[in-house]
């Protein structure tokens, strides 16, 4: 079963575009799947939701009451500060461990991404997910 680690950006951005992510990912991927993200996503969420531009707070805020609704599993990353500055740099490493797919929308993270061959899944036209293999 592959494990699809879902970024901070994407989840903002498919909030903020009124895309369907969870019948977006059913739709592109013909296999079975978790849907996951790392603890400091929700770091950087709970952050943006006090801190960002009015329609980033919103778009946060839901992501993090859509993460609780859906019951997404929170990947524990292991880190010497619990409040880890660069959520890019765990989703990195932990990809190097197994069979994951990462949905993001940040383009460093996806070239890094892309040179260790690790599929991605990313937003199209603001309107629909696509599978990268």
């Amino acid at each position: 079963m592959k494990k699809i680690i879902i970024d901070t950006n994407f989840l903002v951005s498919a909030i903020r575009f009124k895309i369907d992510i969870f019948s977006g990912l059913q739709r592109i991927c013909d296999f079975k799947y978790t849907i996951c993200i790392v603890d400091g996503t929700i770091d950087e969420l709970e952050k943006l939701a006090e801190t960002g531009n009015p329609k980033d707070k919103i778009a946060a805020r839901i992501s993090l009451e859509l993460i609780k609704k859906k019951k997404i599993k929170i990947t524990k990353t292991p880190s010497k500060n619990k409040r880890v500055k660069n959520v890019d740099l765990l989703i990195l490493n932990l990809i190097k461990k197994g069979n994951f797919i990462v949905a993001t929308q940040d383009k460093e993270l996806k070239r890094e991404i892309g040179k260790k061959g690790v599929p991605l899944i990313v937003l199209r036209q603001k309107k629909y997910l696509k599978l990268i293999v």
